[in-house]
């Protein structure tokens, strides 16, 4: 008991620290990949803060081309200004933007040096350009919307919406459109024009869908495998559970059987005993008993090896029942005539049925059948007892006004080993196997049985022929 409990409690034990791994494993990923996710976003933004640029630098060329050719504006002026982009020797990014009046401003911006060269030139001419062209075209938000969307979804990443709002440093709203904004959409912000302290804040639906998308896959095989390990230890806790059960029943069995064996030996030995030490000759009356008293328990001892073989048999899938067509009257008039004569309370047994119903049955197995059901009703009920059988060509019912059954030990009454607590009835013995053997041999003959009963006021079992299944 002390083992199993322990192994219980170690499996137990390592099942939760299981769980609390893949917990922990799956909260360090979804951290892991939202920081990626996070990060892809940002770029997404100011990738398409550089597509938006080039787009309204080419609408900026086309109004410029137009106008030269209307005669709007002279060849040459439609220079609003340039920059270019150096770097230091400390990876500084120098810019230097020249303005239509002459005048020019410089700049030095410190970026983050696991950044490529690259990567710092096109943010850093992306700022600029901003500089540039900015007072003369403006941003259009339904243009960066669009082109903000395809970055995302050029990165896997797909929301259901998705907004952009330019504000100034300090979160002022300077541009936005007209679109609804939900309070739990994830924010993003990116600093395109540090001059006029602008940057844009990008709206889109919460990235933990898309997370969660990215991770269905494992958290799937994780709630599998836990689900498996989980399963795996009910089944084991459950056959253990059922085996110490049955070992239990099994020690109860022998233990109850050992008893059983025992008396009648006993018996038929101190019978037998009397008759060899005592001279009886003189007093034929006890010397008739005696006989009698041995005869009994060596049948009574035969009837419990005859179980205890057939239960045998039974389990090793080797017995076999030898059918032939059985006259109900004749065998039932036979049982009640040897149940009558036990001596030990006052019985009374009622048939009731046609004479001429047959049935195909092995005689021998079906004679045990009906004395275990009869052995019964008569063990668990008082002083006297009336016990009523009832047949015809669909059945045969065996009911009793004794004790009657418990309602909670009615679906176990058939299983193996298994005794119906009469606290009570100190003075029934069992083993067990008596309804197990019944049910296992209507089974094999293709019949059922069933069984209705109520405390104080008896029982009814109910046999039904089924002679398709032959």
């Amino acid at each position: 008991m002390k083992r199993f409990k322990t192994i219980s409690t170690t499996f137990i034990i390592i099942i939760a620290v299981i769980f609390a791994c893949n917990v922990c494993y799956l909260v360090n990923l979804y951290e892991s990949i939202r920081s990626t996710v996070e990060r892809d976003v940002k770029s997404a933004l100011a990738d398409a803060d550089l597509d938006e640029l080039w787009i309204r630098a080419e609408r900026a060329n086309r109004e410029t081309r137009s106008k030269i050719a209307s005669g709007e504006q002279e060849p040459g002026s439609e220079r609003r200004g340039e920059t270019s982009v150096i770097q230091d020797s400390e990876g500084n990014m120098i810019s230097a933007t020249r303005y239509p009046d002459g005048s020019v401003a410089t700049g030095s911006i410190s970026t983050d040096k696991d950044i490529s060269f690259a990567n710092k030139f096109v943010n850093t001419v992306g700022k600029q350009f901003h500089s540039v062209m900015d007072p003369y075209v403006d941003i259009n938000l339904e243009i960066m919307d669009s082109v903000f969307t395809k970055r995302l979804n050029d990165r896997f990443i797909r929301p259901q919406f998705v907004a952009v709002e330019v504000i100034d440093l300090q979160g002022n709203v300077v541009k936005r459109n007209s679109r609804d904004i939900a309070d739990d959409y994830d924010v993003v912000t990116y600093s395109f024009n540090p001059d006029a302290e602008l940057a844009y804040r990008a709206y889109i639906t919460p990235l933990t869908r898309h997370i969660f998308s990215e991770m269905s896959g494992v958290i799937v095989t994780v709630i599998l495998l836990t689900a498996v390990f989980s399963l795996a230890f009910i089944y084991l806790y459950r056959t253990v559970s059922r085996l110490r059960t049955i070992e239990e029943m099994k020690d109860d069995f022998v233990s109850n059987m050992t008893h059983e064996l025992k008396t009648p030996i006993a018996i038929a030995y101190s019978a037998n005993d009397a008759l060899l030490n005592y001279d009886t000759s003189n007093d034929p009356s006890k010397k008739e008993t005696y006989l009698l008293i041995a005869n009994k328990q060596l049948k009574r001892l035969g009837e419990l090896v005859e179980n205890i073989l057939a239960m045998s048999m039974e389990r090793r899938k080797t017995m076999k029942l030898e059918k032939e067509a059985v006259q109900l009257r004749p065998l039932l008039e036979e049982i009640a005539a040897a149940q009558r004569m036990r001596g030990d309370k006052a019985i009374t047994i009622e048939i009731k049925g046609d004479d001429n119903v047959s049935v195909e049955s092995d005689k021998t197995h079906l004679s045990n059948v009906l004395n275990n059901l009869i052995d019964n009703a008569i063990k668990y009920s008082g002083d006297r007892v009336r016990i009523v059988m009832t047949y015809d060509a669909d059945g045969l019912s065996i009911a009793d006004d004794g004790i009657g059954i418990p309602a909670k030990s009615i679906p176990y009454l058939f299983n193996k080993f298994y005794r119906v607590p009469h606290g009570n009835r100190q003075d029934v013995r069992g083993y067990g196997i008596g309804l197990y053997y019944v049910k296992s041999i209507l089974d094999k003959m293709g019949w059922h049985i069933n069984v209705k009963s109520k405390e104080g006021e008896g029982s009814t079992f109910t046999i039904k022929f089924n002679n398709d299944n032959e």
